[in-house]
């Protein structure tokens, strides 16, 4: 079973920082592509963020310039560095993988091309 994990979530002030982790465990596979997802209360899930292992890599307009998405390359990890949050960006971040051996292509933002999800972490910001 594949496992993925988010940790770094928390409450904060606006402008202020976060910087979320996501780390696989369980069954070792190989991700075509991971990402971040969020919900913000009574919204539907959004894509923040995503990386994939051939090179692309995209943004949410609402944080682009903001959030950084980087992966770990000694193992099956990303990371979301949140910059000047807003109060808008409170919500459940959740961290996404794509199984290579599902997928022949990348598509970041469509919701079903990840197969693995992890539980969420909350990020409250607070004026």
């Amino acid at each position: 079973q594949v496992q993925l994990v988010e940790s770094g979530g928390g409450s904060v002030h606006t402008g202020d920082s976060l910087r979320l982790a996501c780390a696989a465990s369980g069954r070792t596979f190989s991700p075509s592509h991971m990402g971040w997802w969020r919900q913000p209360p009574g919204e539907p899930r959004e894509f923040v963020a995503g990386l994939s292992w051939s090179g692309d890599v995209d943004y949410a307009d609402s944080v682009r310039d903001r959030f950084i998405i980087s992966r770990d390359n000694d193992k099956i990890a990303v990371y979301l560095q949140m910059n000047s949050l807003r109060r808008e960006d409170t919500a459940v971040y959740y961290c996404a993988a794509g199984d290579a051996r599902y997928r022949s292509t990348t598509n970041l933002k469509r919701f079903d091309w990840y197969d693995y999800w992890g539980q969420g972490t909350p990020v409250t910001i607070a004026s």
